[in-house]
């Protein structure tokens, strides 16, 4: 018996390597966390500390589903990204001790709506509308750290068929992955079933549909969607 005048959404998740589900809470994403890419899109990575954007949980789309191209833009960028799956909650955690409260790592694109974005920027207005909108979070599944370790540097790239569109390497992100977790948990106490998006290298750019998207970090796995 529930006293919910309507019928409670179901618990969005993402699959696990090997097998089992990750159910998700929230998603949090780090901006301009590659120094080429943030002077591709025309910041200083000397002086910017890190800054966080969110997307709903019910964003994802689970790795090799089709993604609709989304109303209300003509410039639709993918984004690629090493995703970190938090297993332990905690507030203020320190540098030291963030690894140990990751359950494991993914691939996702964070899309956006570039000219949406662009225009909010120069407005000042938030960017909800140009990176939360329905399935703007392709991601693949979950490798858990037990198995592979906590990943500082690998190959992460994208592919849109056969041209290569992005190239880079994770230790080249500006803030490592304890230096995010550890900022993150200052701003919001953490929880398990949040992910954490960290950042993508120079290369991002616009698709069309019919578009595949293929991305791979080493070591993590892959991410694929067709654009429709």
């Amino acid at each position: 018996m529930t006293d919910f005048v309507v019928s409670p959404p179901p618990t969005p998740f993402l699959p696990i390597g090997g097998g089992g589900r990750f159910p998700l809470r929230r998603i949090f994403c780090v901006g301009r966390n590659y120094a080429d890419h943030a002077r591709e899109m025309g910041s200083d990575p000397d002086r910017e500390p890190p800054f966080f954007f969110t997307k709903p949980a019910d964003a994802v789309l689970i790795a090799g589903a089709d993604m609709p191209y989304p109303p209300q833009t003509e410039s639709l960028h993918f984004e690629m990204e090493l995703v970190l799956a938090i297993g332990t909650g905690g507030a203020d955690i320190a540098a030291a001790d963030a690894l140990d409260h990751i359950y494991g790592y993914a691939a996702g694109l964070d899309m956006t709506r570039r000219d949406l974005q662009d225009a909010a920027k120069k407005t000042g207005r938030p960017w909800d509308m140009a990176k939360g909108f329905d399935a703007s979070a392709p991601i693949g599944e979950i490798a858990p750290a037990a198995r592979i370790g906590h990943p500082a540097a690998g190959l992460i790239e994208l592919r849109t068929g056969d041209v290569l569109r992005q190239s880079s390497d994770l230790s080249m992100m500006i803030w490592s992955v304890p230096e995010i977790v550890s900022t993150l948990s200052g701003l919001v106490r953490l929880e398990p079933g949040d992910l954490v998006m960290t950042g993508t290298p120079a290369g991002v750019g616009a698709v069309a549909r019919g578009d595949r998207l293929e991305g791979r970090i080493e070591g993590v796995g892959s991410v694929v969607t067709t654009i429709v």
